[in-house]
């Protein structure tokens, strides 16, 4: 069954948002490399290539309902924050209004009845809890840390031990 042009359109706004995504935490990633903080880059590098993976499980799915994928633009990311606790506050606010699209895309296809989209969905809104969740820890634990150095450094250590999906 070929996807309905409305559930269509709706996926591949979501891949060019899953692809900006990976931009974004590009851009983040080289911010804090730039700040000598690793760690905190290597964890938005790993970031990045997840959200490309997600990007491309629509793109494959589009192609696999026999629908068409039409790319859009991508817009220039912010480059600089003021803290690792602004550029970690930005990626928590970005993954919920990610997840807030994930869930329009959901209510769409229930409208449409397109069960195999629901069933693909599932899987993108349970990954966004995950998401959300890792984005709040983080934030909290660099609230902790504040202007202390030490736990700076440390915390750039462990996040820099992040491997990948």
């Amino acid at each position: 069954m070929q996807l309905s042009k409305p559930v269509q359109d709706a996926m591949n706004d979501q891949i060019q948002k899953e692809l900006a995504s990976a931009y974004l935490y590009l851009a983040m990633a080289a911010y804090f490399a730039e700040s000598t903080l690793n760690g905190f880059a290597h964890w938005m590098r790993v970031q990045g290539r997840e959200e490309m993976g997600h990007a491309l499980k629509f793109f494959d799915y589009v192609h696999d309902r026999n629908g068409h994928v039409e790319l859009a633009a991508i817009e220039k990311p912010l480059a600089k924050w003021t803290s690792p606790l602004a550029a970690f506050e930005a990626a928590r606010k970005h993954e919920e209004k990610v997840s807030a699209s994930i869930r329009a895309i959901y209510d769409l296809a229930v409208k449409e009845k397109d069960y195999a989209s629901q069933a693909l969905l599932q899987w993108f809104i349970v990954e966004q809890v995950e998401e959300e969740k890792t984005g709040r820890e983080i934030v909290d634990t660099l609230k902790l840390i504040g202007d202390n150095r030490a736990g700076l450094f440390m915390y750039d250590k462990e996040l820099g031990r992040r491997t990948g999906e």
